[in-house]
């Protein structure tokens, strides 16, 4: 559910003076140029979910494909999944700006005989120069005041394709004095005569711009609330004025709210772009990117996502946000619905000395703590079982209560084991096995009456019965530093963390584990949350990425 915040007040409000005739028709508007990242889940959760609460479930998705030179059908497919997986439908209201070109066309031939618009000459260059600054005003353009006849040939003769790029536009006539430079006689129309429409194909050799196409397209679609980030404030009053200056049917409201900044991560579709070309992360759906596709690889639940952006709010106020709150969020859903098992990821071997060679235990594990309906699975015990690297230490700290040498540790869901031998390799020095033997009377987590109860309790795997044929991919922050982008003068790429991505491939697993399916999600005991990849795993080999570890082991990865 939507939380409380100044837009839903704002909607209230109209709602309660029967504004819009009582209706809330919303829209989430994404351009198919990129794919969608968290920022824009943050939109969807208000767009979709303001109309679902308020307006009936009317929420449009519209596609405002006005650059034919940056959008592709990848996209457009890429992001309507993106917006299912998180929850969302449009109900059959599914729309393009493209949809509306022959209507945008016509409504610009209005403003030209109405002397609102009209085509001009100067070239990019010289309409910055004309175009003035903050503190001083632009200059007319020598095309300004031309005949509504003249602008028509021209504007025909730009829509035949007659003029080169960047010869002609269309401009809005409305003040070149204006303190909002938006206002400045803004560019409707450029020519585009070599661009191919992923929809219109080679019909139109003129495009109209994102500012024009926008408003139009939401007041044809009768939206009531267009709901934008900060940024398109300023651009706010040219919103108006196109809709005030045209035969509209329906006056939408624009209002703006703080755009979601994160931690750790780059936002911009620019800079994502490039670190998918230059092969710093592996495509878009890199588990290691902010987009929704990569979070989807990653494991992150929609349900996590949809939290951690209604426990972000909605304000006025740019900030960035914590992404140790989003992991918090994933972390919380996985703790109630992911279920346990147990993976050696940095194995080292324990032969239990006084178990016989032929002898074999079945126990039975629960396989979430807290729910019972979810039922329990088998794990095998035998003679060689393997233990992580981190859980023997030769030395102990005060208060290790793993194991080392004279030492006692509880297998988890078994016995208790006692280290009475380290075997090193000569060479090396490096701790190659420990023997140890077991407790025949601690079976199943009972303490022998007038026996210590022991404190550590360590997840192994049988040596006979693991599953190795997996390999399990440890995921960190992909940048060093919080705000990568804070300083203009370093490159943000200059903070890639070099260990963002870790690959196991000793891993030894669980036997229940070789059934997972993909998009499984686990919890490794004692080591993190994990999702079965369905980009990397193949026919007869598994591959696990990491989703997030375990609450107190921040950067398990490195």
């Amino acid at each position: 559910m939507t939380t409380e915040n100044f837009i839903t007040h704002i909607i209230k409000d109209d709602l309660a003076t029967g504004k819009n005739d009582s209706k809330v028709i919303t829209r989430f508007p994404p351009e198919p140029n990129g794919y969608l990242h968290i920022g824009h889940a943050k939109s969807m959760c208000l767009n979709f979910g303001i109309a679902k609460e308020l307006g009936h479930g009317q929420c449009h998705l519209r596609f405002d494909d006005t650059n034919p030179c940056k959008e592709e059908q990848e996209f457009v497919d890429s992001i309507q999944e993106d917006i299912k997986w998180l929850g969302f439908d449009w109900n059959d209201h599914l729309y393009f700006a493209s949809d509306y070109y022959d209507k945008l066309y016509q409504f610009a031939i209005e403003l030209i005989k109405e002397g609102k618009a009209y085509v001009c000459s100067l070239n990019a260059e010289q309409m910055r120069e004309y175009r003035g600054t903050l503190t001083e005003p632009g200059k007319n353009s020598p095309d300004r005041d031309n005949t509504a006849e003249e602008n028509l040939a021209l504007f025909e003769q730009m829509k035949n394709g007659e003029f080169k790029e960047g010869e002609k536009v269309l401009r809005a006539k409305i003040d070149m004095n204006a303190p909002n430079i938006n206002l400045r006689d803004p560019v409707i129309y450029r020519i585009l005569k070599d661009a191919h429409h992923h929809r219109t194909g080679d019909k139109w050799k003129i495009y109209p711009m994102y500012d024009y196409a926008h408003p139009i397209s939401d007041m044809i679609e009768n939206i009531t609330h267009s709901i934008c980030t900060l940024e398109f404030e300023d651009h706010r009053p040219l919103y108006d004025w196109y809709i005030n200056n045209i035969k509209s049917t329906c006056h939408p409201q624009q209002i703006e709210f703080a755009r979601l900044g994160l931690s750790y991560t780059v936002m911009s579709k620019r800079k994502l772009k490039e670190l998918v070309d230059n092969k710093i992360v592996d495509g878009w759906s890199d588990p290691r990117m902010p987009t929704l596709s990569g979070m989807r690889r990653r494991g992150y639940p929609p349900e996590a996502i949809r939290d951690f952006c209604d426990r972000i709010g909605t304000t006025k106020k740019d900030s960035v946000n914590d992404i140790a709150l989003l992991e918090t969020c994933v972390r919380e859903n996985l703790d109630e619905n992911a279920e346990r098992r147990m993976a050696v990821l940095d194995p080292i071997k324990v032969v239990i000395t006084n178990y016989t060679e032929d002898k074999e235990e079945i126990f039975e594990a629960h396989n979430h703590p807290k729910r019972p309906e979810l039922g329990k699975r088998k794990i095998y015990l035998s003679k060689e079982i393997y233990i992580d690297k981190t859980d023997f230490m030769e030395e102990p700290a005060k208060k290790y209560f793993r194991l080392a040498p004279g030492k006692s540790v509880r297998l988890r869901n078994a016995y208790v084991i006692t280290c009475d031998e380290v075997i090193k390799d000569p060479n090396t020095n490096e701790v190659m096995e420990l023997r140890c033997s077991y407790d025949p009377a601690t079976k199943g987590g009972v303490t022998p009456e007038g026996q210590k109860r022991v404190k550590g309790i360590i997840h192994w795997v049988s040596a006979k019965h693991a599953f190795t044929n997996a390999e399990v991919r440890l995921y960190d922050r992909l940048f060093t530093e919080e705000f990568p982008e804070n300083d203009k003068s370093i490159d943000y790429k200059t903070y890639i963390n070099k260990e963002s991505l870790i690959i196991k491939k000793d891993v030894m697993l669980e036997a229940s584990l070789a059934d997972a399916k993909v998009g499984s999600r686990y919890q490794f005991e004692r080591v993190g949350y994990f999702i079965l990849d369905h980009e990397k795993t193949t026919d007869g080999k598994l591959a696990f990425n990491q989703i997030v570890e375990l609450k107190g082991t921040r950067h398990a990865a490195t």
